[in-house]
């Protein structure tokens, strides 16, 4: 324990012991904070957000404002969701223009984070709402089960950025939330069976035939070109690499639009319900803006700690692709998430979108066989398939354990 955390324990427990009770929320805290630093991801910002609980905490204890001190606990678990799903969300982002060295890596947790502020705040909207109030009514968000939903979500995506695998952030809150619901009893069937799932399976399949169709049509004749020849082309034509990152920050604006909602919808949905507000009023909206300009920027702080595993497997290890093809599967896969979010408000995977129009490219370049017989290809297929089960799994498990 460094001199500054030494100095903030002893601040906390003088404090504490100034106010009705010793915080053991905070101590827990604390504690947990302590053991990430030692972890390779979290070590530079890990005592960071202890700091921010401390100030939170210190001003609850002074007005003895219990409340505040219950809220910290989704909103900090919110804001560790957000880490994750930035980790995991860089990679569909920006493998296009890294796999085309058209960016450095440092670069791109700035633009990520900006466009997904932007995203969230004017086209995040609908989403939010059907995560705050579709699956689950806003009325059964209550601290306990929110910060069990956000946990559980945070779980199972820590794991799948660990294995650097891209893993859908939108699912897993789903599934999530749906577990909550059924233990509950509250599960709304028609919009997760008729309107949430189907769009999960149909929108890869449009995205991997819309790349496999330009892949044997289009791409042949633009690549002819003397931009699109090659990666080191493509980075000393500024119009061309401009387009190509214009496209990577469409997808960024895009992932603001859908991933956002899965950690302010249930927020949301739980500030409100403690504040007695109604659901359907205009402060829905005010609430749920407060929300996205607390958590969105948290995505940059995700992008910059876990997301270059992700983006070095997907940009570089499932195939090599140019800048055309990358451009080409940022525009399909964006659009299609965007419009899933604005029309329908429905939480997609950008992540599967993504990747399986990069199988989609691998397919026309390799083959069949060679692209579904790579080793990632099948971990990707294997974690995809378990990480929203498991979050269901735990969901109901805690939930049904907090009424007890």
């Amino acid at each position: 324990m460094d001199k500054a955390n030494m100095h903030c324990f002893f601040v906390i427990i003088n404090e504490c012991h100034k106010g009705p009770k010793l915080n053991l929320n905070l101590m827990l805290s604390f504690a947990l904070f302590q053991k990430l630093n030692i972890g390779v991801f979290v070590n530079k910002y890990g005592k960071n957000f202890f700091y921010c609980a401390v100030i939170v905490e210190y001003l609850a204890v002074k007005t003895n404002n219990t409340l505040l001190t219950f809220i910290l606990i989704p909103f900090m678990l919110a804001m560790f969701l957000a880490i994750n799903m930035g980790g995991s969300g860089t990679a569909p982002a920006f493998a296009a223009a890294y796999g085309a060295n058209l960016i450095k890596k440092h670069q791109i947790a700035m633009l990520f984070g900006l466009m997904v502020l932007l995203g969230a705040v004017f086209s995040g909207k609908e989403v939010s709402i059907t995560l705050g109030q579709g699956i689950l009514a806003s009325e059964f968000f209550t601290l306990k089960t929110t910060s069990v939903i956000l946990g559980s979500i945070s779980i199972s995506l820590l794991i799948a950025n660990l294995l650097g695998i891209p893993q859908s952030t939108s699912q897993a809150t789903v599934m999530s939330i749906a577990g909550a619901a059924v233990c509950l009893g509250q599960l709304n069937w028609q919009k997760l069976v008729l309107e949430i799932i189907p769009t999960w399976f149909i929108l890869p399949i449009v995205a991997f035939v819309i790349v496999w169709i330009a892949g044997k049509l289009l791409i042949p004749y633009l690549s002819r070109t003397d931009a699109a020849k090659n990666f080191r082309e493509a980075g000393q034509n500024s119009i061309f690499g401009f387009f190509v990152l214009a496209s990577c920050l469409y997808v960024s604006y895009s992932i603001g639009a859908n991933n956002v909602g899965n950690a302010a919808g249930p927020v949301t949905s739980m500030a409100i319900l403690e504040m007695g507000i109604d659901p359907q009023s205009n402060n829905f909206t005010i609430i749920m803006i407060l929300s996205v300009l607390v958590i969105a920027p948290c995505f940059a702080f995700g992008s910059e700690m876990l997301g270059y595993k992700g983006l070095r497997n997907t940009g570089k290890e499932i195939i090599p692709i140019s800048p055309l093809a990358g451009m080409m599967i940022s525009l399909v896969t964006a659009t299609l998430l965007l419009l899933a979010s604005v029309v329908k408000g429905v939480p997609t995977s950008l992540v599967q979108l993504n990747a399986l129009a990069f199988m989609a490219h691998s397919v026309n370049k390799t083959g069949w066989k060679t692209t579904f017989s790579n080793p990632k290809v099948k971990q990707f297929f294997i974690v995809w398939a378990i990480t929203p089960v498991f979050a269901f799994v735990l969901t109901y498990a805690a939930v049904w354990l907090l009424q007890y």
